[in-house]
């Protein structure tokens, strides 16, 4: 099994190494395509006015002076062009990407793109808390990641679904297992903007969060990581809302 492995962090990140380890223990051909710098945030953006620049890191590890999207595509159609990938794994993120995450993740985006070029793809996230925001550990993703990720495909992964998968911010020995998962929603009150002057004078702004408890529900991606336990939650690349759907159509044709 040939094994395409990506993130969002950037190719030095922790993490990285962390997912090329978990696809090691899975395979013996993996390969590493990763952003250049940090690109968290940008969701499944692609470069269109900008070249792509790859650099070679090592043997089977490249850097892409792009975003996660880009590198899925790179390693796909370029670099393994005779040979496509058969798993792509994108992860370990630094920290959670669940609820309103998955919209703006771009680790999620680059398994979304191995789904668009259909191939089964997992995004893989490890949660953190503030005390360890600076090193976030990432024991639970080692220790239970390459196992998650077989168990998904012998259960097979449907062509058109993209694999979210959270690990949560508890010792190895406090996890309380898997929970498979609906994308969950948070309190919206929780965004703000954080408004500053620089040494001019001058405004600037910070997108910041408020740190502070709310109730998630039972069922959701947030829910089971407050348990600790894993999060696998499937997310359709196809989001057209059918029952919607059929109602503005009964509206426009009457």
């Amino acid at each position: 099994m040939r094994i395409l492995v990506t993130n969002d962090d950037g190719i030095h990140a922790p993490g990285l190494d962390v997912c090329a380890r978990i696809a090691a223990a899975l395979s013996d051909d993996v390969w590493v395509v990763a952003p250049e710098t940090d690109q968290s945030g940008v969701s499944h953006s692609l470069s269109l006015s900008d070249p792509l620049r790859l650099r070679r890191v090592e043997e089977k590890r490249f850097a892409v002076k792009g975003t996660p999207t880009d590198c899925v595509i790179m390693g796909v159609r370029h670099i393994l062009a005779g040979h496509k990938p058969d798993l792509v794994l994108s992860g370990v993120n630094r920290g959670q990407n669940v609820a309103e995450d998955v919209g703006y993740s771009g680790t999620v985006a680059g398994a979304m793109e191995g789904t668009v070029l259909g191939i089964p793809s997992i995004a893989l996230s490890q949660a953190y808390g503030l005390e360890t925001r600076t090193f976030p550990p990432y024991d639970v993703a080692e220790h239970f990641g390459a196992g998650v990720v077989r168990s998904l495909l012998e259960a097979g992964i449907p062509r058109g679904i993209v694999v979210n998968v959270n690990f949560p911010n508890r010792p190895v020995a406090e996890v309380k297992g898997v929970a498979v998962t609906a994308q969950g929603r948070r309190d919206q009150d929780l965004i703000r903007i954080d408004p500053r002057n620089d040494g001019r004078g001058n405004p600037y702004y910070w997108i910041a969060f408020e740190k502070r408890i709310f109730e998630t529900v039972n069922g959701s991606d947030l829910h089971a990581l407050d348990e600790g336990r894993i999060s696998v939650t499937p997310l359709r690349l196809d989001m057209t809302d059918e029952p919607e759907m059929t109602r503005l159509a009964r509206h426009f044709a009457g």
